[in-house]
């Protein structure tokens, strides 16, 4: 069997190419695989690009599912193709009964849950607290008798979570991760999933309708799958139904959200200030107007990249691969 890993580009300091494929090469201590190709793209590869990768591969690992790209067309370039397996916890639209028919098992790796999780709290934390802001002030001042009496006075409302109630949008594995960060802070936490969750690690979670969500809370963060149901789910209309002041974090898709109507309420204060981590355009490519409120914090899709996730990313799939050739397959998603 042959097996090919298409690896994503290294874009963090604590990571080697090396060490990534020194994980990948445990592939080869797999009895079935009798050839193993570990493929380092420089960008994520076209579908164009995707066909040289892959070629007469029994199965493909690292293949990002977006844009209907699993279709009868791409898989005649690769009849020998029954494996696929994203490294993400997330994948667009597919044909999910032609996969079916075809007798492929396509997979997900959900790596990251507590990594990206710990990203949107501390997105929430630097909206609450602004500690980067108080840091460059005491580094920068020049502290003398004349201003020592400033020292100790806060440049921005300082925002306490406890008490107060936090909505999850999207209850899978990284929203009940950040549901028990909120739990351990003192906080209400309400959830809104598109199917109730059962089971006694739901069960301090209060799970309510989206609208209610939106009436109630004082943070709202996102974690929902984005499909055509979700898109724009953060529109002028939602965000009318939320209360003045409330706080936005977004860590899933920068599709979920309007940003034209997010920078509107953001303006008047009807949001007091959002954490996100995604965007509609990455890399935004043309002036947005988001981009400049200045309680707005916005960094560029890296909530996943610890070293931990990356690694764990890599293990989990090669578990996956093995539980699928045992004739038990997890995290199968068609």
């Amino acid at each position: 069997m042959k097996v090919v890993v298409i690896q994503e580009a290294i874009i963090q300091p604590d990571l080697s190419k090396e060490g990534l494929t020194k994980h990948w090469k445990k592939l080869q201590s797999i009895p079935e695989v009798t050839e193993l190709v570990i493929q380092y793209p420089e960008g994520y590869p076209s579908n164009e690009e995707l066909h040289q990768l892959i070629g007469d591969a029994d199965a493909a690992i690292g293949v990002w599912i977006s844009d209907h790209n699993i279709n009868e067309d791409f898989l005649a370039e690769h009849p020998n193709l029954k494996y696929v397996a994203t490294l993400g916890h997330g994948w667009g639209e597919f044909d999910v009964e032609m996969t079916r028919k075809k007798n492929m098992t396509i997979t997900n790796t959900i790596y990251g849950a507590q990594t990206i999780a710990e990203y949107a709290w501390s997105l929430l934390m630097e909206v609450c607290h602004h500690t980067t802001l108080h840091s460059e002030l005491v580094k920068h001042t020049i502290w003398s008798e004349k201003n020592m009496d400033e020292f100790g006075h806060v440049i921005t409302p300082q925002i306490e979570l406890y008490g107060k109630t936090c909505g999850v949008v999207g209850l899978g594995s990284i929203g009940l991760a950040f549901a028990n960060m909120a739990r351990g802070f003192g906080m209400h936490v309400l959830s809104y999933s598109r199917h109730k969750k059962i089971g006694p690690q739901y069960d301090f979670v209060e799970q309510v309708s989206f609208e209610e969500l939106l009436e109630r809370s004082d943070v709202i963060s996102l974690h929902a799958p984005f499909s055509e149901s979700s898109a724009n789910m953060i529109n002028q209309q939602t965000i009318s139904k939320m209360k003045d002041g409330v706080i936005l974090i977004n860590t899933a898709r920068g599709g979920l959200i309007v940003e034209e109507d997010l920078t509107e309420a953001l303006n008047s204060g009807k949001i007091y200030g959002a954490g996100l981590d995604v965007l509609r355009e990455e890399p935004p490519k043309h002036d947005l107007s988001l981009l400049h409120c200045d309680n707005a914090i916005i960094t560029a899709h890296i909530a996943w990249l610890t070293k931990e996730s990356r690694l764990r990313a890599c293990d989990m799939a090669i578990d996956n691969f093995k539980n699928y050739l045992a004739g038990s397959p997890t995290s199968v998603i068609n």
